[in-house]
């Protein structure tokens, strides 16, 4: 079954802070060397997506979860993007994470930002990629709220066999969707979100502040 979502969705929110659910694709799983494909945010009907100009080349293991393949033409240095075969518009990393804080600072609330598995991975890549760019102070500007890792609240509250974010989807909300995919990923994480909320959960014991984060050199 697919996913349907509301396109008049209000942000999720944990005390008066705004929940941005992001997600991102990259080359690889070492947190300290691989660099962003794509990068995902949503917020009640509000969402980011972009595909980044890849610097490297993507491991043999996360193409194969993924999708993403570069390719680069005989003589030239620049490598091309293309996603299950199909070439993909891309940005610089620069422009992608700054149009990424631009788009955080279009909320009027202080921002904490949910993904899953965020402090094991992804806030990490975030944060040395932002570092990378020189843009980590203007992010910790706006991302003053912190960071709230969903998969450590999923194995807190229930006892699974699997705490994969597809596996969750299939389990709570009975449907399947294009996994690995970060744009559809944040959907359904958002979505999957608000129905835990159905119960009574305490996510602040999950959170952690941006000053927490990791930088790798």
């Amino acid at each position: 079954m697919a996913m349907m979502f509301d396109p008049e969705d209000e942000p999720e929110m944990i005390d008066d802070c705004i929940v941005v659910f992001f997600d991102m694709e990259t080359t690889g799983l070492d947190k300290a060397r691989c660099h962003i494909l794509q990068l995902a945010a949503i917020s009640g009907d509000r969402e980011f997506n972009v595909f980044i100009s890849p610097c490297r080349d993507i491991d043999a293991d996360a193409s194969l979860v993924n999708g993403f393949t570069t390719h680069r033409r005989r003589g030239f240095h620049r490598r091309s993007l293309r996603l299950h075969g199909q070439p993909v518009p891309t940005i610089p990393l620069m422009h992608a994470l700054s149009d990424f804080i631009d788009f955080l600072s279009s909320f009027e609330a202080p921002l904490v930002l949910a993904a899953h598995n965020a402090e094991g991975f992804d806030h990490r890549v975030l944060i040395n990629s932002l570092q990378r760019c020189s843009l980590v102070e203007e992010f910790l500007d706006v991302a003053n709220g912190g960071f709230l890792d969903t998969l450590q609240l999923s194995r807190e509250l229930w006892a699974l066999n699997s705490h994969k974010l597809k596996d969750l989807v299939s389990c709570f909300l009975n449907m399947s969707y294009n996994a690995h995919d970060a744009e559809e990923d944040v959907r359904v994480l958002q979505e999957l979100y608000k129905h835990w909320r159905l119960w009574e959960i305490d996510e602040l014991q999950f959170m952690y502040a941006v000053n927490d984060c990791t930088f790798f050199d």
